[in-house]
């Protein structure tokens, strides 16, 4: 079973620094999951990008993958250490699904958990503590990350919030809710 790390955090929080010293400290090789999609279109969008790319290490392999992140992890090894980044961008990813379809996808990345010695590292927004988004497609992201962050917290050998430039280990502080 593959050793899990939640970092969670909202927007600019230090969320995606955490989850790069961590993998940078963790000794073995480090693969970076960049799930979101290049937007030439978009020049913030490709300046948020450059910026998490420029803090990587030459020594780190990085994988744009944004859909199937099943394989990516099924293709590792006990020595890697598979930083994905992030669930958000994924899940925004695969909106379009139907609902059958998503549990699908979900389940079938959480089963792929089992199949791997890798220790996964995943980044995922905090979304859930605003108002309740005025859109359905809001309200279905929002519950769907919410739903799914949780899951894997369930299941994760650790569990970081990072907050205001701060890292609370939940894992520590916090005790696990029974799973549904």
């Amino acid at each position: 079973m593959a050793t899990l790390i939640l970092v969670t955090g909202a927007a600019r929080s230090g969320k995606s620094e955490w989850a790069e010293q961590l993998a940078a400290e963790s000794g073995k090789s480090v693969v970076y999951i960049a799930t979101s999609q290049e937007n030439p279109d978009d020049a913030e969008w490709q300046d948020r990008i450059e910026k998490h790319r420029s803090r990587r290490p030459e020594s780190w392999r990085t994988r744009s993958i944004p859909v199937d992140l099943k394989s990516a992890i099924l293709d590792s090894t006990a020595s890697d250490c598979l930083l994905i980044d992030s669930l958000g961008t994924w899940l925004a990813n695969l909106l379009e699904q139907s609902e059958s379809e998503w549990q699908a996808t979900r389940e079938a990345l959480l089963e792929s958990f089992e199949q791997t010695d890798s220790l996964i590292i995943f980044v995922a927004e905090e979304t859930g503590w605003g108002v309740v988004p005025a859109y359905p497609i809001g309200r279905l992201f929002r519950d769907r990350l919410g739903n799914l962050t949780r899951r894997i917290g369930a299941i994760a050998d650790t569990t970081y919030l990072v907050t205001a430039g701060h890292v609370l280990n939940l894992s520590q502080l916090g005790i696990r809710l029974k799973q549904q």
